[in-house]
């Protein structure tokens, strides 16, 4: 079954100009009609009734011509006046419509106008900006996790090719080829994993229920004790009581993440403070490190994917520059508040407060 199609809106106003044009004009002309059927001549007996008007007559007949007249004079001007006041609204459209993914730098701009129209064009145009950066953004991601995933295949394609072509390779050297090879194939597993945390992060929570950030934080401290002693970095934590509400999964993420970042970007004998506790009712989480010097403007940098800084990565366990990534998206998908600060004497202050987990005990 075919739809009708629906008629255009310069119709829809066409006929709406002309319909009011017309009930105005009819009712101008029904008023001496009727005051001329209502009159009682004079000398008439009272009670006679006054025959009705004669529709013959030339004065009807002229007011039935003029009215013919004035449809159709309102139907074209109801037309050219919609199409008048609609041109910015095709404007809006046909530039809208040829704006794609490969020009989104385009805009539509104001126009000089300061009406309903040119808000659309500049709400349309914020829309368009933030499309923008998020293809760039997009392209940037897939072009740096390319790199993150072929660096490691090839360095292990070479250690396999070079142990296969010694011909007097041994046991053990084969057996380190293995192990080396092996530890490649951890991080490439380590970076799936935290792309696929990431891409959760991204798309909302799903499982929510209570958790408790002291006891996750917690469990987040002692898995990163082994790390910390390696790189001779102490932690300390003052964990209260932080009740909360979410996907308590990808909050362990959220906080295994914000710790491991703070042990690995630190200084030998550096230190890392995690507390927890609740600030207004709603459940928070600070973690501070030491660590090098970071400028107050790249701070923001930092939370992008596999960004470093410019700090090249050293081996497969120095991360990926995904942990402060996955935090961030994480926080969003939770409606938290993120807030991080570089701190005077090196390192990062970050912050996570999560909304009032309502209904959660205390």
């Amino acid at each position: 079954m075919t739809r009708r199609p629906r008629p255009t809106l310069r119709l829809q106003l066409t006929l709406l100009y002309a319909a009011v044009f017309s009930v105005s004009g009819a009712a101008l002309l029904a008023v001496p009609l009727l005051g001329a059927s209502s009159t009682q001549p004079a000398g008439q007996p009272d009670g006679t009734r006054t025959p009705p008007p004669d529709v013959t007559h030339p004065a009807f007949g002229a007011s039935a011509v003029g009215f013919a007249v004035m449809v159709v004079v309102s139907l074209v001007l109801g037309w050219l006046i919609a199409g008048r006041f609609l041109r910015p609204l095709r404007t809006i459209t046909a530039t809208a419509r040829d704006i794609s993914a490969s020009n989104l730098h385009r805009r539509l701009g104001r126009g000089g106008r300061a009406d309903e129209f040119a808000e659309l064009a500049e709400t349309l145009d914020g829309l368009f900006a933030r499309l923008e950066a998020s293809f760039e953004s997009q392209r940037r991601f897939v072009a740096n996790a390319s790199h993150e995933l072929r660096t490691p295949l090839a360095a292990e394609r070479a250690l396999l090719q070079v142990a296969l072509a010694d011909p007097d390779a041994t046991a053990e050297t084969l057996r380190s080829a293995c192990r080396e090879a092996l530890t490649l194939g951890e991080a490439q597993e380590r970076l799936i994993a935290a792309l696929l945390t990431l891409a959760s992060g991204d798309r909302g929570v799903e499982r929510a229920g209570p958790f408790d950030l002291a006891a996750i934080a917690g469990t987040a401290v002692d898995g990163a004790q082994p790390e910390a002693r390696r790189r001779e970095v102490r932690i300390g934590a003052s964990l209260a009581p932080a009740p909360a509400a979410g996907d308590p999964s990808l909050v362990a993420s959220l906080v295994a993440n914000l710790v491991g970042n703070a042990v690995r970007h630190n200084r030998t004998g550096g230190r890392v403070d995690v507390t927890t506790g609740l600030t207004d009712r709603r459940a928070r989480i600070t973690v501070r490190n030491t660590g090098p010097l970071i400028e107050a403007d790249q701070v923001e940098r930092l939370f992008e994917p596999f960004e470093r800084l410019g700090r090249p990565r050293v081996g497969p366990g120095d991360g990926h520059g995904l942990g402060l990534a996955i935090v961030r998206a994480i926080a969003r998908a939770h409606g938290a508040d993120l807030a991080a600060t570089a701190r005077p004497e090196g390192g990062l202050e970050i912050e996570v407060t999560f909304p009032e987990g309502r209904g959660i005990p205390g």
